[in-house]
């Protein structure tokens, strides 16, 4: 075995493990920073988002700005996204009817008709109604669907300018004689 040079003689280590000797090899200094600097981060980030933590985090604040927008947007009565009477008012605007009814087709059709004389799904032209002929109760029908009848909700789909428009031409389908009609379901509703 040769003898180390006097210079590495302070690098070399005093352990042998099968005739091998080792050199006191450091880390560099920037590792060793990087490695401080991402224990003293997590510190700072676990007492500031963490479960135990002093400080709001982003989930408190990301809260925080939900309650500030439902507060500065109040939802209407009813839980949907236009008030009755911004509905009624859809239902008097021809403009807005015509969209409902392009929407109407191209989503509902198939289940409901056309002419809204009802296929899979219930008529909607006669005065009977699963649940509920009010229009805020139309509304919450198309919005959140009704799973175990096989309608999807369709406010994960449609635009909510849609939504409101397809309930607008469904409120003008009541009182209309489609051809051959499904029979009435559910209970008896006075028009609106």
């Amino acid at each position: 075995m040769t003898t180390p040079r006097n210079d590495d003689h302070d690098k070399l280590l005093e352990h042998t493990y099968d005739g091998i000797q080792e050199y006191d090899n450091p880390m560099p200094r920037w590792w060793l920073l990087t490695f401080a600097g991402t224990v003293i981060f997590s510190i700072i980030y676990y007492f500031n988002v963490g479960p135990i933590g002093s400080g709001q985090g982003r989930l408190a604040e990301y809260e925080a700005e939900l309650k500030a927008y439902a507060e500065a947007h109040p939802a209407p009565a009813g839980g949907g996204g236009a008030s009755a009477e911004q509905l009624f008012a859809l239902v008097q605007d021809h403009e807005q009817v015509e969209e409902g009814k392009e929407t109407f087709t191209a989503y509902c059709a198939s289940c409901h008709r056309q002419d809204g004389g009802g296929l899979i799904g219930p008529n909607l032209a006669d005065t009977y109604w699963l649940h509920g002929g009010t229009i805020t109760d139309v509304y919450q029908t198309v919005a959140q669907g009704v799973l175990e009848k096989g309608m999807p909700p369709w406010e994960k789909s449609l635009k909510p300018a849609q939504l409101n428009a397809v309930v607008a031409y469904v409120m003008t389908l009541q009182g209309t004689n489609p051809k051959d009609p499904k029979p009435p379901q559910g209970e008896l509703v006075a028009p609106q």
